[in-house]
């Protein structure tokens, strides 16, 4: 191997038998440290705690860009991180249009949809909702429920919005500016409905407020405290919710107060 790389095998001894640097020895047990931390508080610790814990309970005074860089190395994000997000987000440069600029006034139904995606915790691994929320009837028109964020997810579930909807050329779809949307069998599909894609600026979940609000709900009515045991246990709770209760029984206070499915109805 020396010879294949060019090395001398003298030189390779010497660097194998040189002792470890007293910065680098730091940064192993200190490495140490912040894995026991973040594997102890679930990922949801980021440099912030990490740095006070360090100190509270070792008596360790760090900054946090060194804090970060060794987290980084171990390959340790924050449950909520966006950097690896923003790290994707560069390599974008698609152009990107918003029509809704945070006014949400809808007259009629399927003129505008919301979609968005959030995570389910399980034992097991995560799972991903994508939805699909009309502006007008605050209904959830289509869902997809899968153990990736491909986009096949978010396919999956504007093609059920589709079917029941059958919506007219003109509908406005907003999203954020994730990959799913801005991908090529995304937009596809929507050009092929003569669909109108929108998608909230960069940093600004206020022009999606309306999914933001309804993953709230959902988050605080479904979700355990900590997390589900299987996927399966999981799926049936989820879908359970979205296809039996929130559109058919929940009562919503900007309808007044009735079901999705009563306002749908009555406005129809």
């Amino acid at each position: 191997m020396c010879k294949l790389l060019g090395v001398s095998r003298s030189g390779y001894y010497a660097y194998k038998s040189r002792p470890k640097s007293k910065s680098v020895i730091e940064n192993e047990i200190i490495s140490g440290y912040i894995k026991l931390i973040f594997n102890e508080h679930h990922g949801r610790y980021g440099c912030r705690r990490i740095k006070k814990v360090l100190f509270n309970n070792y008596g360790l005074v760090l900054s946090r860009k060194r804090i970060t860089r060794l987290m980084r190395s171990m390959g340790l994000y924050a449950r909520g991180s966006n950097y690896k997000y923003k790290y994707k987000k560069s390599r974008n440069n698609l152009a990107t249009i918003n029509l809704i600029n945070e006014v949400f006034i809808a007259e009629q139904k399927n003129k505008v949809w919301f979609g968005d995606i959030t995570y389910i915790i399980t034992a097991e691994g995560n799972l991903y909702l994508s939805v699909f929320i009309d502006l007008y009837t605050r209904k959830i028109v289509g869902y997809s429920l899968k153990s990736h964020m491909k986009t096949s997810l978010v396919i999956d579930s504007i093609n059920m919005a589709i079917t029941n909807e059958k919506p007219k050329p003109g509908l406005i779809i907003h999203t954020d500016q994730g990959t799913q949307y801005l991908s090529h069998d995304f937009l596809t599909l929507t050009k092929n409905n003569n669909f109108i894609t929108s998608n909230s600026n960069k940093g600004n979940p206020y022009d999606n407020a309306l999914v933001e609000s309804f993953f709230k709900t959902f988050k605080r009515e479904v979700l355990p405290k900590r997390y589900y045991k299987t996927k399966s246990e999981a799926k049936l709770e989820v879908l359970n919710y979205v296809e039996v209760y929130y559109n058919k029984k929940r009562c919503h206070s900007s309808l007044g107060y009735m079901t999705h499915n009563e306002f749908d109805l009555q406005n129809s």
